[in-house]
């Protein structure tokens, strides 16, 4: 990308916080925001630990007849781009709603709603069932909805690649502001896996965290004894704009999106391949894209999946990309302190990074006690540090071998 696309508003709705202020104060104490799942008995579930968000409804500008007809994800979806938008000090009453677009990225859709209305469909039969169902649990949902209730009818779209969803809605909508077709687009994801069917299904992928017995040390990317990620629910959103066009505007800019690498392992549908090079491929195409040598880099925000062979292969990646030249650069998983979004990862992931742009700050990776040979870069362990940073980069790969980095410019 030539031209960068300026971020202009952020919204955000995590374990950590439900408003950007409190999600950085909060990030900056270094404390998990992982607890036991309690909203329901997940008593039997080799995982029952969660990045949970609590109190949503108070924070919500939603009328609860719609709040009944949706599922919670797009609740959270809405709830984030109206804090996106004001952030961004749009004018939703001067502004040309044919141009603005919403891009979301998701994993899973909306299962909450999904599991009642089955329910009752088998207690109660067809008539116990509500009318809603077929348009509040799949995974355009939250763009449909949003779109909806601003009447924004601008180019969008809904990515669904597991981990690397949002990261690809993000690329998608940059892509089509600078190419001219929207003026604004709304990007970013949403999940709400914490629910007994979501739950069990993300269970059996076998990559989740089973140290109930400790939920806020469970988290442990790169640990020698890390068993897996922690599942976490939530919606990161940013308004994104062409450069010049927030400059006329006198807007705050967070910082620019410069360019994308994508690839694909073609190894196995739902399993990494056991060669990093493809991965490593995804990471100089980004940098080619940005215009970037690798000692521009300044910080890298890290897919951290805490599985033995995700961050071995990460950490292999790294090495082989930037050699001798890793060492300037710092590396952190901010994730590890509210949990893994899935397929809104990457929305999270990036605003977190323009918060560490625009304030000097390396967020750490926290749990990590003890070396694993075969990950011995340093994750900025435990401890925040300070540092400049200019360029960073952000890792996101999904389930059978999606590979998505994205650069992001002060």
């Amino acid at each position: 990308m030539t031209e960068r696309v300026a971020i202009t508003g952020i919204g955000v709705v995590s374990p950590a916080g439900l408003k950007k202020e409190t999600f950085w104060a909060n990030l900056k104490k270094c404390k998990s925001f992982v607890d036991e799942i309690t909203r329901f008995d997940a008593s039997l579930y080799p995982s029952r630990i969660a990045g949970q968000v609590h109190e949503l409804d108070h924070y919500s500008h939603l009328s609860s007849r719609l709040v009944k007809k949706i599922d919670v994800f797009s609740h959270m979806a809405l709830v984030a781009s109206e804090q996106a938008l004001q952030d961004a000090k749009i004018d939703l009453n001067n502004i040309d709603k044919t141009r603005v677009g919403v891009f979301m990225g998701n994993a899973i859709g909306g299962w909450l709603f999904a599991e009642t209305e089955l329910r009752d469909m088998y207690v109660e039969g067809r008539e116990g069932v509500s009318p809603y169902m077929a348009s509040a649990w799949f995974p355009a949902a939250p763009q449909g909805q949003v779109t909806i209730y601003y009447g924004f009818k601008g180019y969008s779209k809904t990515i669904v690649a597991d981990k690397a969803s949002s990261a690809l809605a993000i690329w998608y909508g940059a892509k089509i502001i600078k190419e001219g077709k929207n003026d604004y687009v709304l990007a970013g994801g949403m999940e709400a896996p914490i629910t007994p069917y979501a739950l069990l299904s993300s269970n059996t992928c076998g990559q989740l965290s089973k140290n109930n017995l400790n939920p806020k040390k469970a988290y442990k990317p790169y640990d020698l004894y890390r068993d897996g990620f922690v599942l976490a629910e939530g919606s990161g959103i940013v308004n994104l704009e062409k450069e010049q066009h927030a400059k006329k505007r006198g807007i705050n800019i967070y910082g620019y999106i410069k360019g994308i690498g994508f690839s694909s392992d073609g190894y196995h549908y739902s399993r990494y391949s056991p060669d990093s090079e493809s991965f490593e491929y995804a990471i100089e195409e980004c940098l080619k894209d940005a215009d970037w040598s690798k000692k521009d880099v300044d910080y890298i925000c890290l897919d951290a999946e805490a599985t033995p062979m995700g961050d071995f292969l990460e950490t292999k990646a790294l090495k082989n990309v930037f050699g001798k030249d890793l060492h300037n650069i710092a590396l952190s998983a901010p994730k590890s302190m509210y949990g893994n979004l899935l397929g809104a990862q990457t929305a999270l992931d990036l605003i977190v990074t323009l918060f560490s742009i625009n304030h000097g700050t390396v967020l750490p990776t926290i749990n990590y006690e003890m070396q694993d040979p075969y990950c011995d870069l340093d994750y900025t362990p435990n401890v925040l540090k300070e540092k400049k940073i200019d360029k960073a980069l952000l890792l996101a790969r999904g389930r059978g071998g999606i590979n998505v980095v994205l650069a992001i410019e002060k």
